[in-house]
This record gives structure tokens, C-alpha cells and sequence, in this order.
């Protein structure tokens, strides 16, 4: 248990640094980074709900099982909820921009792309999603970018 919980504090050190930043700003109000900040932030809370709304209401179609969702965001992006959630940790980076050592805010975000890329999300998901969905979700691997949004590659005959 003990090194359970270490890691745990580990992770939670890694996403506060940002927060950490952003309290030993000294300027008062909201400027430019803030503004962008919250227009970042807003932007990626919107996408990844506009995702995992797409997601639930394909997933509620009886229809659609076996099938893997191809509409909307995820027809751009394999896991546009997963980009959404690392774009909104780019949020407390430029609000910790204007802070001294703003530059420890990027622990956030690149560690959460690790993790993502590497640990926890896109590898263990795409595992289940082989499984479940086999061929199907092969052709979408091939097709479709597996995390920033972009336009489907036409499949090869």
C-alpha cells in the first residue's frame, strides 16, 4: 500500500505544479494569457462534452452494437474526448505564463500526454475496442487519427 499511495502523491505533485505556478503571479486582474486561458478552457470543456454526448447517444442506438462510432468529433479523431482533456490542461499553463518559473506549468499537460499515449488511455482502450469490434475498428484505426482531430485518410482497396 505504501507504494501505491506514493505513486498516487506522485501524480498529484506532477498536475498541482501548474496551480502552484499560477498562486506566485503578483499582477492583479485579468490579461491577455487569462483571457486566453479561459477561451482555451471553455473551448476544451465543449468539445470533450460535445465527444462523450456523441459517444453515449451512439451507444444507445441497439443498432449500433459491434459498431464503432464514427460520427461527429469521432469521426476526427479516435479519442477526442482524451484531446480534450489534455487541451484543457493547457488552460493553467497560460494562465501560469505570466508567473515566475511559468515554464513548470508544462508538467501537466506532458505528463498527461505520456500517460495517455503510453500508460493508461489510448493503449488500454484501443485494446478493449480491438477486442470488442475487431475489423471494424481496425479499418477506423487506419482511417482516422488516434488523437488530434484531423481529416479521415480514405481507406486503401
Amino acid at each position: 500500500f505504501f507504494w501505491f499511495f506514493q505513486v498516487q502523491a506522485f501524480f498529484i505533485a506532477v498536475f498541482s505544479l501548474p496551480f502552484f505556478v499560477v498562486v506566485q503571479r503578483v499582477d492583479v486582474g485579468l490579461g491577455r494569457w487569462d483571457w486566453a486561458a479561459v477561451a482555451l478552457w471553455l473551448l476544451a470543456l465543449g468539445g470533450e462534452w460535445i465527444a462523450d454526448r456523441q459517444l453515449a447517444r451512439f451507444r444507445a442506438d441497439p443498432a449500433n452494437g459491434g459498431r464503432t462510432c464514427r460520427v461527429g468529433l469521432w469521426a476526427y479523431s479516435r479519442h477526442p474526448n482524451y484531446f480534450f482533456e489534455w487541451l484543457h490542461w493547457w488552460a493553467y499553463v497560460l494562465i501560469a505564463v505570466p508567473g515566475p518559473h511559468g515554464w513548470l506549468a508544462l508538467s501537466a499537460p506532458l505528463f498527461l500526454l505520456y500517460l495517455l499515449f503510453y500508460v493508461t488511455g489510448i493503449p488500454y482502450t484501443e485494446k478493449r475496442a480491438l477486442a470488442s469490434r475487431g475489423e471494424d475498428y481496425r479499418c477506423y484505426q487506419r482511417s482516422t487519427s488516434a488523437f488530434i482531430p484531423w481529416f479521415p485518410r480514405k481507406e486503401e482497396t
